[in-house]
């Protein structure tokens, strides 16, 4: 009887020191992971050092190789995420609970302040097209997060042409990609833009007058 609670008690001790280490595991990748996506967002694939990761992440080389094999790897991670973390938030919207306008108009108004709270994303998708998305290619998360967007997207447009405010003949993937492109372009031309057309496109008024443009644009569009 003795020895049966010493085993309890022993069994309990590995226990409880397993949980912080596994803590601490997580801790770590995920101070790589921001690291990391700071880093490759500013150089890209080619010009980003794992060097310069581990020391901004507190850890180690050994410790991003142990975790995420090799920066090409990493990177593609950090890619997934990026692509996991805006379609993980757009499926938070709860647009199936709005009527159909009102969540076109939030879905374009989220996309357009998500681009400009998150800078690193667009730098991120510009990288990962200079490389021919060889590194989304391989993930299947990403196929299956994108389905489930267009699918929302989709069924938004369905309840819109059921109560008559929306055309018939609208694609979803044909409207995201719009969505996407009226900031997109905006955002990733800025400076070019501000110098061709002698205005700011970043003060806040200059923004706001961009929002309501693609609002109405996409409105126009879509709408009966």
């Amino acid at each position: 009887m003795g020895t049966g609670l010493g085993l309890k008690k022993k069994s309990g001790a590995v226990a409880t020191k397993v949980k912080p280490k596994s803590r601490d595991a997580e801790a770590t990748k995920a101070r790589i992971l921001a690291a990391a996506k700071r880093e490759f967002a500013k150089n890209g694939l080619a010009g980003a050092r794992v060097d310069r990761i581990a020391d901004k992440a507190k850890a180690n080389k050994r410790m991003i190789y142990h975790y995420f094999g090799n920066k090409e790897k990493l990177f593609q991670t950090v890619v997934e995420a990026a692509y996991v973390d805006i379609r993980t938030a757009e499926q938070k919207l709860d647009l199936e609970h709005l009527p159909p306008r009102d969540a076109l108009e939030k879905l374009v108004r989220f996309t357009w302040d998500y681009y400009l709270k998150n800078p690193e994303f667009i730098t991120l998708v510009n990288s990962e097209n200079l490389h021919r998305a060889r590194h989304l290619e391989k993930s299947e998360v990403i196929k299956v997060v994108s389905r489930r967007f267009v699918g929302m997207v989709g069924g938004l447009l369905d309840r819109g042409v059921a109560d008559r405010v929306f055309r018939s003949d609208i694609d979803p993937v044909q409207l995201n990609i719009t969505i996407a492109a009226l900031g997109y372009y905006y955002l990733t031309n800025r400076f070019t833009g501000s110098i061709l057309f002698e205005r700011d496109f970043m003060a806040p008024e200059a923004l706001e007058e961009r929002l309501r443009f693609n609002m109405e644009t996409i409105m126009r569009l879509v709408c009966k």
